[in-house]
């Protein structure tokens, strides 16, 4: 009997890990990554500004669903057998070790996110998996004799037992096509992860301007999120800004990226601490300037800034200040509220909602429903988290659960409908 054929499309962190955890399952199978790129792995390369962020310290499985916008209920079971901590010791058996920062995030001790590649061709390269790049594939379709046949875009073809789609967030047509073709559906792709657009005078000139915590909200939605707010050249980023724009991934595209959107800069002080805020700074500086004393921790910049929104005069007295000024200032500090014109991926990091629909897809052993022997992995499922390592955790997860189903063998034989890609 021939060893079992492994075939897996896409050499992104989902595919990698799947292939090196099914070769290592099970040696004698033939595993071989397809990587349509030059270079395999290229989105561990630039996430977290070059450090990979590998995954986030939440390590029990319930809590860390819900850091899914989308999946968090077939993710349950999931993260039962394959989590943040099994990631630490997978790369730490492997000689890296990773350190968590205050928010949570986990990076290599490196701080490179070469050591993370290198860690993972390594473990590849010993598990004998084959590594093919600039290899695209065309189609794929179920081989007569069971199995399936796959077609490079050269014209070369592969015979493979079970084939893996790891081929990344469907942003293009063509992303989900050999999923289509192989009789699944589609949840619409839009972006998610993303910053915003504002276009305020002077707000150019403060960027890198950090306030933490901000509370955003959109107004009409149900959409709010608290934390780090970050000034740009282009508008607004950071922590809060993000994780807004994963939850809100779809309703912001239905409203094309053009929206209200609503923040309380000191979301910590309810109306009646920030009037003894006030209070207190008329009481103890009185003669200074308000642009001198800024309420809340705000940083001094943005103080005056806010000031400026508010209508007030720079020279104006604590002492002198009125209930009107009192009220401007309030709303400023509780509620600017600016018109968002168009959004930015967050850099080169880039995240999409929607996918290959859950329901088809067994998440024990991520299999299709639809097509035996085919299964998925990573982004091109209609899975997505926040940001802060929570999208490799679920490419670790899914493709781990993968690898590990394929090796078990043996190869499917019930029949399926075959297909093109549309």
């Amino acid at each position: 009997m021939s060893p079992l054929s492994i075939a897996i499309v896409g050499g992104g962190a989902a595919g990698c890990f799947a292939a090196i955890t099914c070769a290592e399952a099970n040696p004698a199978a033939r595993v071989i990554v397809l990587e349509r790129a030059p270079t395999p792995l290229g989105k561990v390369r630039i996430s977290g500004g070059g450090r990979c962020n590998v995954t986030h310290s939440c390590f029990d499985g319930r809590e860390l669903t819900t850091r899914y916008p989308r999946g968090s209920r077939a993710l349950i079971g999931a993260f039962q057998r394959f989590q943040p901590r099994d990631t630490v010791a997978w790369f730490a058996a492997r000689g890296v070790t990773l350190k968590t920062e205050a928010d949570g995030r986990m990076f290599p001790t490196t701080d490179t996110s070469q050591t993370i590649i290198d860690c993972l061709l390594a473990a590849a390269r010993s598990a004998g998996v084959v590594l093919r790049t600039n290899c695209g594939v065309d189609t794929i379709v179920r081989a007569p004799a069971g199995g399936f046949t796959v077609t490079l875009t050269g014209g070369e073809t592969l015979h493979a037992d079970r084939v893996l789609l790891a081929t990344g967030g469907c942003r293009a047509a063509a992303g989900g096509a050999l999923a289509v073709g192989l009789g699944h559906t589609l949840q619409a792709p839009v972006p998610s992860l993303f910053t915003l657009h504002i276009e305020q005078p002077g707000l150019k000139q403060l960027a890198g301007v950090a306030v933490d915590p901000v509370e955003v909200t959109v107004p009409g939605t149900k959409l709010r999120e608290r934390g780090p707010l970050l000034i740009t050249h282009w508008g607004v980023s950071g922590p809060a800004i993000l994780r807004l724009s994963a939850w809100g991934a779809r309703a912001l595209h239905e409203l094309e990226y053009r929206f209200p959107l609503r923040i309380n800069w000191l979301p910590e002080l309810d109306e009646a601490a920030l009037s003894a805020a006030f209070d207190a700074c008329r009481q103890r500086t009185g003669t200074r300037q308000l642009n001198n004393t800024p309420v809340g921790g705000l940083p001094a910049r943005w103080w005056e800034h806010l000031l400026h929104l508010a209508g007030l005069p720079e020279t104006l007295r604590w002492a002198d200040l009125t209930r009107a000024h009192r009220q401007q200032l309030t709303r400023q500090l509780t509620a600017t509220e600016w018109p968002v014109t168009g959004k930015s991926l967050n850099k080169d990091e880039f995240v999409t909602c929607g996918g290959v629909t859950l329901g088809e897809v067994n998440f024990k052993t991520m299999e299709s429903r639809i097509c035996p022997g085919l299964h998925f992995a990573g982004e091109l499922l209609d899975v997505d988290g926040i940001t802060g390592g929570f999208n490799f955790q679920a490419a670790w997860t899914t493709g781990w659960l993968a690898g590990n189903a394929m090796a078990a063998g043996p190869a499917p034989t019930t029949a399926a409908t075959a297909g093109t890609p549309g």
